[in-house]
Formats: structure tokens, C-alpha cells, sequence
């Protein structure tokens, strides 16, 4: 059930809340003090396209804010979509819509529109004003009866679904076998030769992360021992102009003045402990070098394997994995065209099994219908009599077409209506009254409702075409479904004002030089005194007064029975 509606800088309205009741929720309003921006709030949180117009002038953001109570049914389809379920049953939808995006969430946790329009299948039915078009369209017939029967033709429907992509593949397959016997040969031979290529290289699993591996640890070694081989060379004393040999050479030089002058003993004894030093140095690279590794034929035994497997995956993969998968793939291919004749045979017999199959899914499908087609007929034709068809006749057919494979099988449905004594079954498009399609869409909604296990029924304005006695008729039939179903209806006949357990008035106003629109509960007396604008021409009359509380109570004792 919705339990509270919270909107802010969405259109005109700056900042409403709603807490709305079980039973009958009315809301009424004049023309135009934005009783659509309420539906239409509840639609957006729901996962309806957004746009940045919706967002107040001046606001930089929209919000919309929905509170459900879960029944056990929506429970478990936040379960399966692994979504955080509060201790309380409670579940609130926010949707904050900014310039270029706009964010859902669930409970505090973030969900796509995709997730947030699956959710909202199950939480409530919205039946908006012009819903009823879809009556004329013969196309939406089928899902109609396919919802009424439920769970079972949806699982059907989907193994179909799946079946048939599996059957048209095959015949994509089949048709793409059109290859003449030189095409084939021709094709047969590369085949051979890519996969020599992939056997004679001998792969291993995981061989090419391994000897890349290997190898930049003998490229590096390979660095290494150059460069240290360099500073050995340059801080020796055998090649000309290295550091030793230049040392040794200042430091013979340099002792020649030892017995001419005693200040040079200093110099000659520090030059000394440089080319010491030097000589430790160099005799440490030395040893340093010796302890690196690098085995030169291990080099270029690995350089001429990468290439190798660097050319494999040019041509078959990214990996060993992939070269060896696409070997096996040739391997196969090279088994189709060895043996043509025989797999294309295999191939026919395969898709005549399909095709079985698929009739097999088809047919069940077609008997679930047929077997539903006359008890949701007779309950449609109740239910319009409820709304004031005095004498109406209604049926269903089921025409199966059975080489038409589709994804919702091969039946053809039709529904077929006569809403007057002595005239034809017609089929249902070619009604043209809107008044007719309004409530005729109306049954469908009651008839389902009683069915399905969605607490939430939202109507805005159904009134569309009716008046009198119809309109009352509608009323009743809203006002028992309350019974059962938290009812949410926009309207503007009294009649169905009149079944309300909460009203609500929509009004448009100015505040501060700013058009806003509000919506507030009224009490007993104000709700009558709505009801009675609603009935009258503006004037609040005694007699319109006392008309409006005359139908307040009838009301109450449609409700009661």
C-alpha cells in the first residue's frame, strides 16, 4: 500500500507531502490546478523518463519521495532483487532528477530505472485517462489474456522465448550452408593449415604469461650485466683511460716529489687511499658480476618462442587459452566440411526437433488460453454490467495459426463485444465510443484486480465519456473494489467523489508572485462542501448541499453492503 507521497520543486508544486488511507483515496480540483502533476510525481518515482523541465524554476534539483508497506508478495520480489528489506515492511523509492541524470534509490540503496520499473510492476496498477486506447489495439489482446492466466503462461512463454532463438539460429545456420563443393574444399585446406600451425607450436596452458615472464627477467639480467661489466672496465686498471689505470698513473707521478718536497707526502698518502680504495671497488664489481646469471642460449630460446606465440595471437587470440579454444572451434568446423552431407541432415533433423518442440510449447500455451478465454469472458461480462451495459454480450477466441512462430506463440486472440440487444458480436476496436472503452478498460481492471495480489489501484480521471447513471454505476464498482485495494482516483464526478474515505483537494495559487500548486486533506464538512461544487454550478445552495450529503450517504451504504 502507498502510504505517503513527498514532493519537492517537481513543476509548480515547491513542497507537498500526502499521506493517503486504505479504502478510497479522491482527489478533485479544478481544471488545471495540476492534478496531473500528482500522478505524474508518483509515475517519475516509479521510474518514468525524467526531464530537467520537470524541476521548479530556480531549483537545481526535483524530488520525489514514495512510502509503501510491503505485502508478503513485494517482500520477496525485493528478495530476488537482492534489494534492502527495512524490519518495519517498509519501502521508500526517492528519485532526486537533476540537469542531465537523475538518482533512485531504494531503501537508501542505489538502483538503476531498469530495476526501479521492474519494482514497480508489482507495487501498484496505474490506469491512466486514456489507457482504454489500447482496446483498440487487437495486438495487446493476447497479454491481456495471458496475465489473466497468470504465472504459468509467463514460464511458457519465456521457454518459448528462449526455444525459438535457438530455432532461428538454426535456420540462419541451415541457410548459410550454401557452399559448393570447391568453395568447401578450398576452405577445408586453410582450415588444415591454421591448425598445423596451432599443433606444431605444442601449446601450454598459461605458457605465454610464463615465458614473457622469464624473459624480461633475462632481458633485465641481461641490462644488469652490461653495466656492470662497463664500470668494471672503466674503473679498472687494464683498459686505456679507465680510472685505475689514470690513478696509478698520478699516483707514480706524484711520489716522484716525494724526496724533493715534504709537503707533497700528504697529497701522496691520500692518493694512495684512493687508488686503494679503487682497486677494493673494482675487485667488488668483479665479484658482483660473476654472481649474475644469464644464460645466452636461454635468451634466445625464449626471444624465439615469444615470437611465436606473439604471431599465434595475432592471428587466433589474446591468450594461450583463446588460441586453443579457437583450434578447437577450427577442429570442428574442419569435421562439418569433412562431413557435409551428414551434418547438414543432422541439422535439418535438429531443427524439425525444434520445431516440435516449439509447436509442443505453442500448443500448450494455446489450451491455457482457451481454456481461460471463457470464464475471463463471462466475469468481463458481469463486470460491464456492474458499469451499466443493460444488455451485453462478450466472448474471447483463440485462433491458433501454427506456422506462425512467435515469442508469444502462434494464437491469434480477438475479443468480440455487442453492447445492444439484436446486433452481431463485433470485434472490440471497432467500438468507437470513448465512454464505452473507458469502462469497458475499467472491468479489466476489477477483474484483474480481484486476481492479482497488487494492493494499489490508481485511476486518474476514468470519467472520460460517462454521466448519470453510468457515472453512479462506476462509482459502486470503485467503491466495493475499495473494499479490498487501496484506491487512488483523480476525478470530476460527484458521484465517484462521493465513495471517498479521504479526499484530497488540489488548488492553485500565488505566493510571493510564484504560481504554486497545493494539495490538502479535507475534513467531513469541507469534503461535503467540495462535493457539492462538483454537483452544482458554483452556487453553494441549500438544495445542492443537502444533494451532496443525500449522495455522501447512499455512498456509505453502497460500501456496506
Amino acid at each position: 500500500m502507498l502510504e505517503n507521497l513527498h514532493v519537492k520543486n517537481l513543476a509548480l508544486i515547491e513542497e507537498q507531502e500526502v499521506t493517503f488511507s486504505k479504502g478510497m483515496n479522491i482527489l478533485t480540483g479544478e481544471t488545471g490546478a495540476g492534478k496531473s502533476i500528482i500522478i505524474g510525481s508518483i509515475n517519475l518515482a516509479l521510474g518514468a523518463k525524467a526531464d530537467k523541465d520537470y524541476i521548479r524554476t530556480g531549483a537545481d534539483h526535483a524530488l520525489v519521495e514514495l512510502v509503501f508497506s510491503l505485502n508478503d508478495q513485494q517482500l520477496e520480489q525485493m528478495k530476488e532483487m537482492e534489494l534492502p528489506v527495512e524490519e518495519d515492511h517498509q519501502l521508500i523509492l526517492q528519485r532526486k532528477i537533476m540537469p542531465g541524470k537523475s538518482i533512485c534509490r531504494a531503501n537508501g540503496e542505489s538502483i538503476s530505472t531498469a530495476q526501479l520499473k521492474k519494482l514497480s510492476g508489482c507495487l501498484l496498477d496505474m490506469y491512466g485517462q486514456h489507457e482504454h486506447q489500447s482496446l483498440l489495439k487487437p495486438t495487446a489482446y493476447k497479454k491481456m489474456l495471458d496475465d489473466y492466466v497468470g504465472e504459468e503462461a509467463l514460464s511458457l512463454k519465456q521457454r518459448l522465448k528462449e526455444e525459438l532463438s535457438e530455432y532461428r539460429k538454426a535456420l540462419e545456420e541451415l541457410e548459410n550452408q550454401n557452399l559448393d563443393e570447391d568453395s568447401r574444399s578450398r576452405q577445408a585446406r586453410l582450415l588444415e593449415f591454421e591448425l598445423n600451425e596451432i599443433e606444431a607450436a605444442a601449446l601450454q596452458p598459461l605458457e605465454d604469461e610464463q615465458v614473457e615472464k622469464r624473459y624480461r627477467r633475462l632481458v633485465n639480467a641481461k641490462k644488469i650485466k652490461e653495466i656492470v661489466y662497463t664500470v668494471h672496465g672503466l674503473t679498472g686498471y687494464e683498459e686505456e683511460g679507465s680510472a685505475g689505470a689514470t690513478v696509478g698513473y698520478a699516483l707514480r707521478e706524484l711520489k716522484s716529489l716525494a724526496g724533493q718536497d715534504e709537503e707533497a707526502l700528504p697529497l701522496i698518502e691520500q692518493l694512495t687511499d684512493i687508488d686503494s680504495l679503487l682497486n677494493d671497488f673494482n675487485r667488488s664489481m668483479a665479484q658482483y658480476s660473476d654472481t649474475l646469471e644469464f644464460d645466452e642460449e636461454e635468451f634466445i630460446a625464449l626471444e624465439e618462442r615469444l615470437n611465436v606465440l606473439n604471431h599465434l595471437k595475432s592471428k587466433y587470440g589474446n591468450s594461450v587459452e583463446e588460441i586453443l579454444k579457437t583450434g578447437q572451434e577450427k577442429q570442428k568446423e574442419l569435421e562439418r566440411l569433412s562431413h557435409f552431407e551428414e551434418y547438414v541432415l543432422l541439422l535439418k533433423q535438429s531443427i524439425e526437433e525444434k520445431k516440435k518442440s516449439l509447436s509442443a510449447l505453442c500448443r500448450q500455451l494455446s489450451e491455457l488460453r482457451c481454456k481461460a478465454a471463457l470464464p475471463l469472458a463471462d466475469q468481463l461480462r458481469e463486470a460491464m454490467v456492474d458499469l451499466n451495459f443493460l444488455d451485453v454480450e462478450f466472448s474471447i477466441t483463440v485462433s491458433p495459426m501454427e506456422e506462425e512462430f512467435h515469442a508469444d506463440g502462434y494464437d491469434q486472440v480477438e475479443f468480440w463485444i455487442s453492447t445492444n440487444p439484436g446486433e452481431t458480436l463485433r470485434p472490440l476496436w471497432q467500438i468507437a465510443s470513448g465512454g464505452e472503452l473507458s469502462r469497458i478498460m475499467l472491468a479489466f481492471k476489477t477483474v484483474f484486480a480481484d486476481k492479482d495480489e497488487t494492493d494499489t489501484l490508481i485511476f486518474d480521471e476514468i470519467d472520460a465519456g460517462i454521466s448519470g447513471k453510468t457515472a453512479w454505476k462506476v462509482a459502486e464498482k470503485l467503491g466495493r473494489l475499495s473494499g479490498d485495494h487501496q484506491i487512488i482516483c483523480i476525478t470530476h464526478l460527484p458521484q465517484i467523489a462521493s465513495m471517498e474515505d479521504s479526499h484530497f483537494l488540489i488548488e492553485k495559487s500565488v505566493k510571493k508572485e510564484r504560481t504554486t500548486t497545493d494539495i490538502r486533506l479535507l475534513n467531513e464538512d469541507e469534503s461535503l462542501k467540495e462535493l457539492a461544487r462538483l454537483l452544482g454550478n458554483g452556487e453553494m445552495t441549500k438544495a445542492v448541499l443537502e444533494n451532496a450529503r443525500e449522495m455522501k450517504e447512499n455512498a456509505r451504504k453502497v460500501k456496506l453492503s
